[in-house]
C-alpha cells in the first residue's frame, strides 16, 4: 500500500506535471508559455483544468494531446485578457495631446498594438487617431497568438452593455463627439464601423519566439507583460526596441514598468504616470 503524499510532495508534483505539460504543449504545438509568469499560467490551467474535467494537469495534457477540440479551449484561458475601449483614460489623453503631435510630423505611420486580444485597445487607437486627423497617413498591425481572439478582434462585435464604460472612458480621454458615432447597436451587441479597421493587418505574431516585422513610430502593449517572467520580458522590450524609429514611442500598462529591463536605457521614461516611453535618439 502507497504511503499518503505529504502536502509539500503533491504541490511539486503538481508543479512537475505543469512544466511537462508546458513542454509538451511547444512541442507538439509550437505554443511557448514555458517563459510565462507560474503563477498566472498555473492560475489560468487550474481554471481550464476545472472546467474540461481533469483532475491533474497530466490528464489535461492527455486531453490535449488526443483530443483536437480542447487546444482552442486551451488557448482562450491561456491567453485571455480582460481589457476595454479606452482603458485607462488618462493613457490616451496622453497619447491625444503629448504624442501624436509629434506623430504628425511624420508622413507616414505605423503603429503596433501587441497582444491585442480581442481588439478593444486597436479600436480605441483607431478612433483616437481618426479624431486627430492621422488615419488616413496610418497603418495599423493588430498582432495577438490566439487566433479566436485576432477573429473576434476583425469582426469588431462587443457586448452592448459594456457600452456605457466604453462610452465613459471615451469621454475621459478627450473625445471628439460621441463614442456612438463609431458603431451600431442591434440585439444586444454594438458592431464598430469596419471603415475602423481598413487600415489594419491583423497577424498571428509571437513575442516568445517570433521576431519583428515592420519598422513603427509607435508600440502599444499594455497588460501583457505582467504575464511573463524576467527573460520574456527582457524578449519583449527587445523586440520593440528593435521595430521602433529613433524616438519612436511605447505604451506599456499601468501595473508594467522597464526599471528592471535589459533595454531600459535604450528609453527615456517620457510619461511616467502614463507608462509611456521615448526610445533614445541615438538608438
Amino acid at each position: 500500500m502507497d504511503a499518503p503524499m505529504s502536502p509539500d510532495t503533491a504541490l511539486k508534483t503538481e508543479d512537475l506535471e505543469l512544466q511537462l505539460f508546458l513542454e509538451a504543449l511547444y512541442q507538439r504545438y509550437h505554443y511557448d508559455f514555458r517563459g510565462y509568469s507560474k503563477a498566472s499560467i498555473k492560475r489560468r490551467l487550474l481554471l481550464a483544468r476545472e472546467r474540461i474535467g481533469c483532475s491533474t494537469f497530466s490528464a489535461l495534457q492527455e486531453r490535449m494531446l488526443h483530443d483536437s477540440a480542447v487546444l482552442p479551449q486551451l488557448l482562450d484561458y491561456l491567453t485571455v485578457q480582460v481589457s476595454d475601449m479606452f482603458r485607462d483614460p488618462g493613457y490616451f489623453r496622453a497619447l491625444r495631446e503629448q504624442i501624436l503631435p509629434h506623430l504628425k510630423t511624420y508622413p507616414s505611420l505605423k503603429v503596433w498594438v501587441a497582444g491585442c486580444s480581442s481588439g478593444e485597445e486597436l479600436y480605441s487607437l483607431a478612433i483616437l487617431f481618426r479624431e486627430e486627423g492621422l488615419e488616413s497617413k496610418t497603418m495599423f498591425y493588430a498582432t495577438d497568438i490566439n487566433a479566436g481572439a485576432l477573429a473576434k478582434a476583425e469582426a469588431g462585435v462587443y457586448d452592448l452593455q459594456r457600452i456605457a464604460l466604453f462610452t465613459r472612458n471615451h469621454r475621459l480621454a478627450g473625445g471628439k463627439g460621441s463614442l456612438s458615432d463609431y458603431y451600431t447597436a442591434a440585439y444586444g451587441a454594438a458592431r464598430f464601423d469596419k471603415s475602423l479597421r481598413r487600415r489594419t493587418v491583423f497577424s498571428d505574431h509571437s513575442l516568445v519566439s517570433d521576431s519583428v516585422f515592420a519598422e513603427v513610430q509607435l508600440v502599444s502593449c499594455r497588460n501583457v507583460l505582467i504575464y511573463f517572467d524576467r527573460p520574456m520580458q527582457d524578449r519583449a522590450i527587445g523586440l520593440f526596441r528593435e521595430a521602433l524609429v529613433r524616438k519612436g514611442f511605447l505604451g506599456i500598462g499601468a501595473r508594467e514598468s522597464l526599471r528592471f529591463n535589459a533595454h531600459v536605457q535604450a528609453f527615456t521614461e517620457l510619461l511616467p504616470g502614463e507608462r509611456i516611453y521615448q526610445k533614445r535618439g541615438d538608438e
